[in-house]
């Protein structure tokens, strides 16, 4: 990004222009270090096995693997995918009285990062989803019925389910086969 630079007549004060050649500055200086920190990333994420493994997940790139890989060392700290969700706080709230239960909102208490890293990327997939509905049939059963945002959650609980098994078992993801009628 060039530094704003001053012309003659400009309406521009000089105050106004060292402000912005000092934002200018500030912006480009930011920018070079997201770079380098983007260039790190990449890096950690190619030497990491299992960050690769995640990557295969739709919905999870290279930034939302190496955050699940760097935070979550070992998986079999949690009993299940649904234990491992929970802990991110992407699973339902449960309620009971007299023997039933009641599913409320998500609990939304857990690794804040992680589970807006898993949100973001099943809102990329409900996009690609609306564009290609034939390539995704429960997403687009589940979109008819309820609101985009509540099928994001769904999907990012089933993201970070999917992730646990990789982690915890080792493989890399497969896609459901789509059922010819």
């Amino acid at each position: 990004m060039a530094i704003v630079a001053q012309e003659e007549g400009s309406r521009l004060p000089s105050d106004a222009h060292a402000s912005l050649t000092v934002l200018a500055t500030q912006l480009q200086a930011v920018q070079t270090m997201i770079g380098s920190l983007e260039k790190r990333i990449v890096a950690q994420h190619r030497s990491n096995e299992a960050s690769k493994r995640l990557e295969t997940i739709p919905g999870i790139g290279v930034i939302g693997a190496t955050t699940i890989a760097a935070v979550v060392p070992d998986p079999r700290v949690f009993r299940s995918g649904r234990d491992f969700a929970a802990w991110i706080g992407i699973v339902p709230r449960q309620d009971s009285t007299g023997g039933k239960q009641k599913l409320g909102p998500i609990s939304k208490q857990g690794d804040q990062y992680l589970r807006r890293i898993l949100i973001v990327g099943a809102h990329a997939v409900l996009r690609r989803a609306r564009q290609q509905p034939e390539k995704y049939p429960w997403l687009t059963g589940l979109l008819a019925r309820r609101p985009f945002k509540v099928v994001a959650v769904a999907l990012a609980n089933k993201m970070a389910r999917v992730a646990w098994a990789l982690l915890a078992k080792g493989g890399t993801y497969r896609a459901p086969q789509l059922v010819a009628v």
